[in-house]
């Protein structure tokens, strides 16, 4: 039998549908009748079919019409609210920031399960868990390690031993001393204290991934966290109830205090929580309508759940897996521009590289060459100038292999750092069953993921930068030999115009957000915290800037192919043709002026889902395998998308 989860004023209802023929009406009065039965006083309703009310979607807030049948516009177990007239609802709806969720459009329950021990995994898992496609388990020896852990805590609290942030207060007040009888008011406390972020929630996937990392390091053993607490997180992220986390607050010293206090202070049941089913509402009443508790936290629990670099490496890990995506599929846009302006893969040589042997450097050149060499792909539109006078091309072609290859090495050495950040224990103070004692040090400091994201966003911007140089060339008739801004009937029409003008600015903002953030310091908790990572503003505007990269070379990838059509009918190389063909699939040739942002969106999205390295990457792959083994550059499983699955960590449930 069906049935609907109702919210009515501060209550959730299972409401169970006999028929699903009966409209939306009969569900809000069957709805109102079983408020009414559950209150002493009928809820202060007097008669359920005299009140008037208004029946909406949990998730979107989307009014359904009274009319309608159950069947047409719900599904089992679907959240629905009921807007008595004359209340003043308390949930409103909460917008994310720009940008189509994945868990808000199109979220299914995962059957994968995802283990972890707090030491595997990668900034690859952790996109994944974020965008929803596992669920979590811990492995039987990270449960062991948490339960050991917990119980040398228990007997510090037995014994009454004075230890910071146990039985102590914290930061300025390490030295005051708490009575054993209030301990969980003081987890409480620092939790509610310190949730004083600011700004618009993290997203539903930046939440999962949040919480997924805080999970991880909880597994490690080394936190004091209770088995039972942290099994209480884990079904809280299975059935993504997801806190409300301000994006601002976080000065990355202690770790991440605001952003993580407020993922906790949730998971308590107080502030507000999202899920796909329920949309915002209070935490307490999205658990209780997924069937799940509130955690209950013991000495030293808050402390386990707020201190440590989660945000600012869960945010590094969506920042340097997008770096990665796009610095691939750049090398593949610049040879298609390469192409319609005509220009020489004799800089791609596999000799010139030799002798300034960086592993970027190298592999971008045989990228270029695995695309363009003539005698793997002919091109008729290469053929036709190759006996131009030309000597050598610009230096934003010339030189993608050396300002593209050192991008490769900053995302491969920040990937290096936000993995080894992933599986670290960051808090404090740390609890070493083994040994029988605490140790309070610094681990919580967020200067490694902070110094290296903002050297991302240095290293990753070049791409952009260079492509909106290549992009001039394409528009300008003085360099391309192309029409004015890739348009028939220029003046009538403005073609490619204001789309460089895009590419512009967003290359001007990457200049500004590239200052690093982690160059400041501000002293913080009475001087106790008197050097700090500023980590968080890394992590957000590495972010910011990498987005705007893969917008700038969408722009480039648009106008590149735009070329193609006044080349046309010759041809380019086979694989780059697929790119092309790829394009084409989402975006029409420019032929009169129209609405050019959905074009635009529509090619930054092959990019951000990789398409464009998909259809790029056998051949690729093919030329890499086809050099002999004594001049390969790089090894094949290089352009693996992802990692290898260990059997170990994935299981699919039947």
């Amino acid at each position: 039998m069906p049935r609907y989860t109702v919210h009515i004023r501060d209550e959730w209802l299972a409401v169970p549908c006999r028929d699903p023929t009966y409209t939306i009406q009969w569900l809000g009065y069957e709805a109102l009748k079983r408020y009414t039965k559950n209150k002493p006083d009928n809820g202060g309703i007097n008669a359920v079919k005299d009140i008037r009310f208004v029946t909406r979607r949990c998730q979107g807030q989307g009014l359904l019409d009274g009319d309608d049948t159950i069947e047409d516009v719900l599904e089992d177990n679907d959240f629905v609210e009921i807007a008595i007239e004359g209340d003043t609802m308390s949930p409103d709806f909460i917008p994310y920031q720009p940008g189509v969720s994945h868990l808000t459009a199109a979220y299914r329950e995962s059957d994968d399960n995802l283990f972890l021990d707090g030491n595997s995994l990668t900034s690859t898992d952790l996109v994944n868990l974020g965008r929803g496609l596992y669920k979590i388990k811990l492995t039987s020896e990270a449960e062991n390690g948490v339960v050991k852990s917990r119980e040398l805590l228990d007997t510090i609290v037995k014994e009454n031993k004075v230890v910071y942030g146990i039985t102590t207060g914290f930061g300025k007040f390490a030295r005051t001393v708490i009575p054993v009888h209030k301990l969980k008011e003081l987890q409480e406390n620092l939790v509610r204290s310190h949730s004083a972020g600011v700004g618009n929630p993290l997203s539903p996937e930046r939440t999962r991934m949040l919480l997924a990392l805080r999970i991880n390091v909880l597994a490690k053993g080394y936190s004091g966290i209770s088995l039972e607490t942290l099994h209480r997180m884990i079904q809280a992220f299975n059935a993504s109830c997801l806190s409300f986390v301000p994006e601002k607050g976080t000065v990355g010293a202690s770790g991440d205090l605001a952003p993580l206090s407020h993922l906790a202070l949730g998971l308590m049941g107080e502030g507000k929580m999202w899920s796909p089913k329920s949309g915002w509402a209070d935490a307490k009443y999205v658990l209780e309508a997924h069937g799940l508790k509130p955690i209950s936290l013991k000495p030293k629990e808050g402390l386990a759940l707020i201190n440590g670099t989660q945000m600012i490496t869960s945010l590094g890990a969506e920042a340097v897996e997008r770096a990665q995506a796009i610095a691939r599929q750049a090398d593949i846009i610049a040879a298609i521009t390469l192409e319609v302006l005509k220009g020489t893969s004799k800089a791609f040589d596999s000799d010139i590289h030799a002798l300034r042997p960086h592993p970027g450097q190298i592999e971008v050149a045989m990228r270029f060459r695995a695309l363009l060499d003539s005698d793997h792909h002919p091109s008729e539109i290469a053929e036709s100038h190759r006996f131009c006078d030309r000597v050598q091309d610009a230096y934003t072609m010339r030189c993608c292999p050396q300002v593209h290859g050192i991008v490769n090495d900053t995302i491969d050495f920040t990937q290096k750092i936000i993995n080894t950040e992933i599986n670290s224990a960051t808090d404090n103070p740390m609890v070493f069953a083994e040994r029988g004692e605490t140790i309070s040090g610094g681990n919580f400091h967020g200067e490694y993921p902070a110094k290296a994201l903002d050297f991302l966003a240095i290293g990753v911007h070049e791409l952009a930068a260079i492509s909106e140089r290549r992009i001039e060339r394409l528009c300008n008739p003085s360099l391309s030999e192309l029409p004015a801004f890739l348009v028939n009937e220029g003046g009538l029409n403005s073609g490619f115009m204001i789309a460089h003008c895009t590419a512009a600015s967003l290359v001007s903002e990457n200049k500004v957000l590239c200052h690093p953030s982690s160059v400041d310091s501000l002293s913080t908790s009475a001087a106790t915290e008197d050097h700090v990572s500023m980590g968080g503003w890394a992590a957000r505007k590495a972010l910011r800037v990498v987005e705007h990269v893969e917008q700038v070379l969408a722009i480039e990838l648009l106008a590149a192919c735009q070329g193609i059509e006044f080349l046309r009918p010759l041809r380019t190389t086979t694989p780059l043709e697929k790119v092309y063909d790829l394009v084409r699939s989402v975006v029409k040739p420019w032929i009169k002026d129209r609405f050019m942002s959905p074009d635009i969106e529509a090619v930054h999205r092959l990019l951000l889902d990789q398409k464009v390295w998909n259809v790029a990457q056998p051949y690729i792959e093919k030329y890499n395998m086809e050099l002999l083994p004594e001049s390969r550059p790089i090894s094949p499983t290089a352009f693996s998308l992802d990692p290898p699955a260990s059997p170990r960590k994935r299981i699919r449930l039947e």
